[in-house]
């Protein structure tokens, strides 16, 4: 079946629509602050935002989909290495569980490896994540200093080796905190 959506970069005009989708996607999840829309808006004025990796599903009649990624470091001691943090990806309530968001992170990591991004890291559901790549953080000797359960601290190579010899812990701008 093809898709009836098309994945394109986001533009300013999408604002107001990714806004309304973010929050919507994130109403009834538990646990969600229900404050991801203002993040979004946060971060595209930040320098961790990569426009190239702010990324909307587009069809049946305007945004259907979500994705974002942007930069983060894990440190380890006074070396920083660069990664990308996946959040958030959200999708319409009512095209929820047709691929959109899959499909969505699909593109992030090939768009993200083709501009020369090694790893991925996300705070995220343990079951829906590996299917990606993704594994337990501290497989990979990363941490997280969020108190989360450690199987929803995960991380991904974009490439082949993308975390050889990375260790340390994510330091997430300071935007994601505000």
């Amino acid at each position: 079946m093809k898709a009836d959506y098309e994945i394109r970069q986001e533009t300013e005009k999408d604002y107001p629509q990714v806004f309304k989708l973010v929050e919507e996607a994130f109403r009834d999840m538990k646990e969600s602050d229900h404050r991801e829309q203002f993040l979004v808006e946060r971060l595209r004025h930040s320098p961790a935002f990569v426009p190239e990796l702010s990324l909307v599903a587009d069809g049946d009649g305007g945004v259907v989909g979500y994705g974002l990624m942007t930069r983060v470091s894990i440190r380890s001691g006074k070396v920083d290495a660069e990664s990308l943090a996946l959040a958030p990806v959200a999708v319409r309530p009512d095209r929820q569980s047709m691929g959109i968001g899959s499909a969505l992170i699909r593109e992030l990591h090939a768009r993200a490896a083709r501009l020369g991004y090694k790893s991925a890291v996300v705070l995220g559901h343990e079951g829906f994540y590996p299917r990606f790549g993704y594994r337990k953080a501290s497989d990979y000797g990363i941490a997280f200093l969020f108190e989360v359960p450690s199987e929803c601290c995960m991380a991904v190579e974009l490439v082949v080796g993308g975390l050889r010899d990375i260790r340390g812990v994510v330091c997430y701008p300071e935007t994601f905190m505000e």
